[in-house]
């Protein structure tokens, strides 16, 4: 049974009026966190489109990069958004539901973020109210401000990115242990790891930008470092 499959069956077990939120209380244990984190992309995509006011191709675009959606699943994909949508309930609710959800997977928690990220970023242009959409959930997930600046710095490129703040870690961090964050990183990022906390198999191509990025903020940490030497 296909990911989407098991989406829409979620779905369908909403009982009349209740919005989408709920199904965040239903799908707490694996196997279902997966359809859980895919539903709650969708949903914070959704209200992060109508705070920016504006659902462009490239977002779709991009939701379907973070997502393998064959033609035939965009329909279910569709009506999660459009539900998100017309649901009463503030983006805040969401994010609170999924904090409850994945509370004891920061790492999960950060996977959902890079897709919103992504998605945000895919017409080109940060909106300040993408920018404040994102801070605030980031927020309610218990990420701290360092994690935070580490997933913007790799996604907003408003500056040359900072190879220290894409790693999470202060410039005067001993050599020895940003390589060790690296390290971790690295591991976190593999496809394994990630489905394991609860990110679909469909969602794992996320990881690969991540590792792009933290691969090259360590070249450049390490090559500075020989320079100095």
């Amino acid at each position: 049974m296909s990911i989407w499959t098991r989406i829409s069956k979620a779905i369908q077990a909403l009982a009349s009026g209740e919005g989408l939120a709920a199904v965040f209380d239903r799908l707490r244990a694996p196997p279902e966190r997966g359809v859980a984190f895919t539903i709650a992309v969708i949903a914070l995509s959704a209200k992060m489109a109508k705070a920016d006011g504006l659902v462009t191709r490239d977002e779709v675009t991009a939701f379907r990069e973070v997502f393998q959606i064959a033609a035939e699943d965009e329909a279910g994909a569709a009506r999660v958004f459009n539900l998100a949508r017309q649901d009463v309930a503030g983006y805040e609710e969401y994010a609170r539901r999924i904090r409850q959800m994945f509370g004891d997977s920061a790492g999960t928690l950060c996977d959902l973020m890079e897709g919103l990220f992504h998605i945000a970023m895919a017409d080109g242009t940060y909106h300040p109210a993408e920018d404040a959409f994102l801070s605030n959930v980031a927020a309610i997930f218990g990420l701290d401000d360092i994690q935070f600046r580490a997933l913007r710095a790799r996604f907003v490129p408003d500056a040359v990115p900072d190879p220290y703040s894409v790693l999470g870690v202060a410039p005067d961090t001993p050599l020895d242990q940003i390589r060790a964050q690296w390290r971790r990183l690295v591991r976190d990022s593999h496809p394994d790891v990630m489905i394991a906390r609860g990110v679909p198999q469909e969602a794992v191509k996320i990881a690969e930008k991540r590792l792009i990025d933290i691969n090259r903020a360590w070249e450049e940490i390490s090559a500075a470092a020989r320079e100095t030497a």
